[in-house]
């Protein structure tokens, strides 16, 4: 049988991604998530993972989540709206709004879920504007190509630009979205300015703050708090649970008012059963780990700058980073697949990332630090390097 025209299509558009170097591809990981890891058979040093507390093993966690579904079963069931609010459910909703200092938050089962509940319905019409950094994650991206509103992208950071389009905005409702720590360069959103903007403009402030939670702020509180932003009932936070707190999942943190509002109206809250109660259950163990983290942080932020000084002098940009995102750049696509699989044969997995990820012509290694890490772990990878290059 001849092979179908639509078919064909797939596998020259395949066939095209391979010649580029973009073609992507899954390592199956045969241990739990660790600097230390078997991968397909083989057992490697990992710099791969946004697990960055090292709490994605902790004994604690694995426990809490046991006794959650012995407890309280495997599944929620149903939506939160209909049955599937859980006791383990409200629990942690009280304890994240507590630890950012919101008056209330809603809990959902991924990030990008959580992105695509929010935008949309802050700015559901046309008579609405989303104001974006371009490197926003694609989940910010996605949402604010699910909303009808006018959606204008301003260059990364730059603050004069956006505001020239907040200024020249008649909108009825404006929302600046923002990632707080980038997940590819690593580096913060100027939030003081942001917030500055959002109060001359009346406009909603979004934070998407996944790699910041649990890392940054005074014990592991987040991005806005290490930049004293306060809680205000202009600000949406959201925030990843499968990071640094190790587990899975996401939440909406801001105002009684603006939670009240996304429970009415947020489309991807309303319609989504809730995650597994005891998946809730170990994300309180979480927050409480992360609440009396300060010797984890204060370690990571030691290898950080065990490895910054290690690769200082080398041919590609270490591009600056006070995160645990650490973005080496080799530029082409090729050259950044070539590094990784000579990293990969030494037992060193770092992953390449191109574009679209990326811009073209940044491909890069993504270094990614955990605190679960150790300074001679650090010094294989810096090691490795200097010899590759």
């Amino acid at each position: 049988m001849p092979p179908l025209p639509i078919e064909t299509r797939l596998r020259e558009e395949l066939a095209d991604l391979a010649n580029q170097g973009l073609a992507r591809r899954r390592r199956l990981l045969e241990s739990p998530c660790a600097p230390r890891a078997v991968v397909e058979g083989r057992e490697m040093l990992a710099f791969a993972s946004n697990d960055y507390l090292g709490l994605a093993a902790h004994p604690e966690l694995a426990q809490a989540l046991a006794d959650g579904a012995l407890t309280w079963g495997a599944g929620s069931g149903a939506s939160h709206l209909v049955s599937g609010h859980l006791g383990p459910h409200d629990l942690l909703e009280q304890r994240l709004a507590a630890f950012t200092g919101f008056a209330r938050a809603l809990t959902f089962s991924t990030g990008y879920l959580a992105n695509l509940a929010v935008t949309p319905t802050l700015a559901p019409g046309r008579d609405d504007a989303i104001f974006a950094d371009k490197l926003n994650h694609a989940s910010l991206i996605d949402a604010a190509q699910l909303s009808r509103a006018r959606h204008h992208r301003y260059p990364h950071n730059e603050m004069a630009a956006l505001e020239r389009l907040l200024a020249a905005s008649d909108a009825r409702s404006k929302v600046i979205v923002t990632d707080a720590v980038f997940s590819m360069d690593g580096d913060l959103a100027p939030l003081t300015e942001l917030f500055a903007l959002a109060e001359r403009f009346d406009a909603w402030l979004v934070v998407d703050d996944a790699h910041g939670f649990g890392v940054l702020g005074p014990h592991g509180e987040g991005s806005l708090a290490h930049c004293g932003i306060p809680a205000h009932p202009r600000v949406i936070l959201m925030g990843t649970l499968g990071k640094a707190a190790g587990v899975g999942g996401a939440f909406v943190a801001g105002s009684e008012l603006a939670m009240d509002y996304l429970l009415q109206k947020a489309r991807s809250y309303i319609f989504t059963t809730a995650q597994p109660p005891a998946v809730a259950a170990a994300l309180v163990k979480s927050v409480e780990l992360i609440a009396a983290g300060d010797a984890r942080r204060a370690h990571l932020q030691a290898l950080i700058r065990q490895l910054q000084e290690g690769l200082a002098g080398l041919p590609w940009q270490l591009l600056p980073s006070q995160t645990a995102i650490q973005p080496l750049i080799v530029g082409d696509n090729e050259a950044a697949l070539t590094l990784s699989r000579a990293l990969w044969e030494r037992d060193l997995w770092v992953a390449a990332i191109r574009p679209p990820t990326v811009p073209a012509g940044t491909a890069r290694l993504r270094i990614s630090l955990s605190a679960a890490h150790s300074p001679a772990d650090v010094g294989s990878l810096v090691e490795a390097l200097k010899a590759l290059a």
